[in-house]
């Protein structure tokens, strides 16, 4: 079995490759398990080194728009596409050109040229709870269902709902097996902060665990729908594996989500590893980013997602705990031991 993951050397990208190779045989939508012979990893920036030195791994660098539209990815031969790849938010409100060549004119040409491959792979597209958005004139409800109706409230939301809209009819045409996923907001992300209006939600925790000052620019009281890295790769693959007749409709999976707010997420960083940490968070509100981030849903009852055996996090003390034990490196302070 022949893998191409976009974005593939990305953090979630990275992660996904890691647990795909690390799996043993899989079962795509619902066939028989195959043992993965090679998967593609096609990004702008090089694999991590242990990705590099495993012989099953392919690299395919460059710009995905221009790889998708001149024939040099290996779709001939690939039965899954994990389409991963895209301009984050903050990037999409800043530069409106970046974001529908990124988002939109990149899946567009994917889609394409799976087409123009023949033979109807797996194609797994990472969008966003951003697909809803709350505004004066259209309120969402409290909480949100699989059914209901995207309001996207800024670019990167439009472009991430249109991508889902695409790829269903594709499906529709049996050029790709489509499955949607919609990405709550993954904390802790390791590494450096991004673009995203939701970079702070680890930005908060990630560097004051690292002794580095990290800025909250939305209220304490402000609420969020979260997911851990291992939690969202969870349910990137199990879209994969799903059969036709468990995945049903061709609209969008809502993932699960664990629901908190800033301040529970500070409190989970002292208890874990004090008040030298907290102390670290300097709260200065930012309108733009508030507006953004307080516009997404925070409470999601994702009902095909748990009929697909797929749980919300148990707890954010959990999910920072992960964060620690997979990230020693990073962590400069003091952590107190598990209860």
């Amino acid at each position: 079995m022949n893998i191409l993951i976009t974005g593939g050397c990305g953090f979630l990208g990275a992660r996904l490759a890691r647990t795909l190779l690390a799996g043993g045989p899989l079962a795509l939508a619902g066939g028989a398990a195959q043992p993965i012979s090679r998967v593609t990893l096609a990004d702008r920036v090089a694999p991590p080194a242990d990705l590099q030195a495993d012989a099953r791994v392919q690299f395919v660098p460059g710009d995905l728009y221009e790889q998708a539209a001149n024939g040099t990815l290996p779709l001939a031969d690939t039965h899954a596409v994990f389409h991963l790849a895209a301009a984050v938010s903050g990037e999409c409100e800043a530069d409106f050109d970046l974001g529908m060549r990124s988002n939109l004119d990149t899946t567009r040409a994917l889609l394409d040229a799976c087409r123009r491959a023949g033979h109807a792979p797996v194609f797994v597209f990472s969008s966003s709870v951003a697909v809803f958005g709350d505004s004066p004139e259209q309120r969402l409800p409290a909480v949100i269902e699989d059914t209901t109706l995207p309001t996207p409230q800024n670019s990167y939301g439009i472009q991430k709902f249109i991508g889902e809209q695409l790829v269903a009819d594709f499906t529709r045409k049996g050029f790709v097996q489509g499955r949607n996923v919609r990405l709550m907001t993954v904390s802790v992300r390791p590494g450096r902060p991004n673009a995203a209006a939701s970079s702070f939600l680890s930005g908060m925790l990630r560097e004051p665990l690292a002794g580095e000052r990290a800025r909250c620019p939305v209220a304490p009281e402000t609420a969020v729908a979260l997911a851990s890295p291992g939690n969202t790769v969870a349910g990137i693959v199990r879209a994969a594996t799903a059969s036709a007749a468990e995945w049903g409709a061709r609209t969008a999976v809502n993932l699960p989500a664990l629901t908190t707010t800033v301040r529970e997420m500070a409190d989970a960083l002292e208890r874990i590893a004090g008040k030298d940490a907290t102390g670290l968070i300097d709260w200065e509100p930012d309108a733009a980013i508030a507006k953004i981030v307080t516009s997404w849903p925070s409470r999601i009852h994702a009902a095909r997602a748990e009929a697909l055996g797929l749980k919300a996090d148990a707890s954010f003390d959990a999910i920072l705990r992960d964060y620690v034990r997979e990230n020693p490196q990073a962590v400069k302070l003091p952590v107190a031991a598990k209860d």
